[in-house]
């Protein structure tokens, strides 16, 4: 009994976490990440940013910064995998030097290409094809110790923001849905057995996702759940299946609706 009234005593005598403080307009803004986040075919490129990192003036780290009033630094570049976050990547530097000490929000979208997530999608498509286009590659069967690398790297990340921005928000925003829940789509097709490894491999970013975040005292924001119900192939789809259409977007990722639909709910989420 006793040992029951102190631990009902030390729950009540615990501080509720504080509420973060609104950001206020102007404050830097740094997004991080991948394609997910940058935003290839989803309007012009920056003007006066690295071409092959494809960011795209209607991505939703810039919708966001619009809708919030911030000052973005968009350091995300297509194809980058956690490596590319905390260090070079040929011409493109650190995505993480962009975090400063007066940085006070920090979006990450990133993991997936660790894990060759979209390209194992692209490569079962192509087992389907009876004539493989010669950018087909084959399926590569991932490994826990490739996902355990992953994870350590994505804990890496928060960690150093951590150490350059302390009054910083960190917050993933996992990846977008691109796949049926159940069953097979039209819009990608590819065999019943792949889709259910691509739709186990989603879900287990979405988890690898929710644990660095939890455990590393970062933020989620569940663009995964959100997305649900328009993948592919859905009535309101907001990522493109294996083709896209012209300014919208690429194949296997976010269309305009996607970054718009995600810059509503971070923006949502923030305050």
């Amino acid at each position: 009994m006793m040992r029951w009234t102190l631990a009902a005593f030390a729950l009540a005598a615990t501080p509720a976490l504080a509420k973060p403080a609104p950001l206020p307009e102007g404050a830097r803004y740094v997004a991080l990440g991948s394609s997910f986040a940058a935003g290839p075919g989803v309007g012009p490129n920056t003007p006066g940013t690295p071409p092959r990192c494809g960011r795209g003036t209607l991505n939703y780290p810039n919708l966001l910064a619009a809708r919030l009033k911030l000052s973005l630094i968009d350091a995300t570049c297509s194809g980058a995998t956690t490596e590319h976050v905390l260090g070079p990547w040929n011409e493109v530097p650190p995505q993480i030097e962009s975090v400063t000490a007066d940085t006070r929000l920090v979006t990450v979208t990133i993991g997936g290409n660790d894990v060759n997530f979209v390209g194992n999608i692209f490569a079962a498509a192509c087992e389907q094809m009876a004539t493989p286009d010669a950018r087909c590659q084959k399926w590569r069967e991932i490994g826990d110790d490739v996902w355990k690398g992953d994870e350590e790297r994505m804990r890496r990340i928060v960690r150093e923001v951590r150490t350059r921005a302390p009054q910083a928000r960190v917050v993933f925003v996992d990846y977008i849905t691109v796949l049926p829940p159940k069953g097979t789509c039209a819009a990608v097709p590819i065999s019943n057995e792949r889709m259910k490894q691509s739709q186990a491999a989603a879900k287990r970013l979405v988890k690898l996702t929710a644990k660095v975040a939890r455990e590393e005292g970062a933020e989620v924001f569940r663009f995964s759940a959100l997305s649900k119900s328009h993948a592919p192939c859905s009535a309101e789809p907001w990522s493109n299946g294996l083709t896209a259409p012209a300014g919208d977007g690429i194949p296997i990722h976010p269309n305009r609706a996607g970054h718009e639909a995600a810059a509503a709910g971070l923006a949502k989420f923030l305050s």
